[in-house]
């Protein structure tokens, strides 16, 4: 298998940001998103070609359907080079604050309609499995109230800060969610959409947690 360790060329050449991804999802080789079978070639650009075939289209040799590694991806049907692509992504996992789809419309010398797209799709893309699986085995959950320092109650029902739920895999992932109440309800949502139903969920006595199964 070839390396597919990314290097400076992908953010910069639309041929090596090709070739990396081409790499990337396919290590054993090309694999036809219409069929599905291993094996596909290919095409070559002929420069004499009346017809001439774009650079990374690729042929099935099972169902003889033409694609390239953009199809079935967050990349099909832009025409956004793939090099930007690869450096919005760059931008927003490095970013701990994370990046604006003004910043990227800055930072890339894109449209800002561009830049909202791409982020869009990027951030809806990193939401899906296999990024995000659900927690599973014993969780904790717990409520925090984070803010600056303010006068007044503190904890459950203080003004001024924001509430936060966190969840916690024993030996693995912490989790950590802004809601507007620490509510049965936006509780109990939050643990039913990352948490494994066949999990063990360990709270205080806070009724909020109370029938969350």
């Amino acid at each position: 298998m070839k390396e597919t360790k990314p290097n400076k060329a992908i953010y910069l050449d639309e041929d090596a940001a090709r070739e990396y991804l081409e790499r990337l999802r396919w290590p054993n080789g090309a694999v036809c998103p219409h069929c599905g079978v291993i094996g596909a070639y290919k095409l070559q650009p002929k420069a004499d070609s009346k017809r001439p075939v774009r650079k990374g289209v690729w042929k099935c040799r099972a169902c003889r359907k033409q694609f390239t590694v953009r199809i079935g991806t967050i990349f099909e049907d832009s025409h956004i080079p793939l090099y930007q692509w690869l450096s919005a992504i760059q931008f927003l996992c490095a970013s701990k604050k994370g990046i604006s789809a003004h910043q990227l419309h800055r930072m890339l010398n894109i449209t800002y309609k561009s830049a909202w797209f791409m982020a869009h799709r990027i951030r809806y893309a990193m939401s899906q499995p296999p990024l995000v699986e659900k927690l599973h085995g014993t969780i904790e959950a717990d409520e925090t109230y984070i803010g600056g320092k303010a006068h007044g109650k503190r904890g459950r029902g203080a003004e001024n800060k924001t509430p936060v739920v966190a969840l916690i895999q024993r030996d693995g992932d912490v989790r950590s969610f802004k809601t507007e109440r620490v509510t049965s309800k936006n509780v109990k949502t939050i643990i039913r959409e990352h948490v494994d139903k066949n999990s063990t969920i360990m709270t205080d006595e806070f009724r909020s947690y109370t029938g969350i199964r």
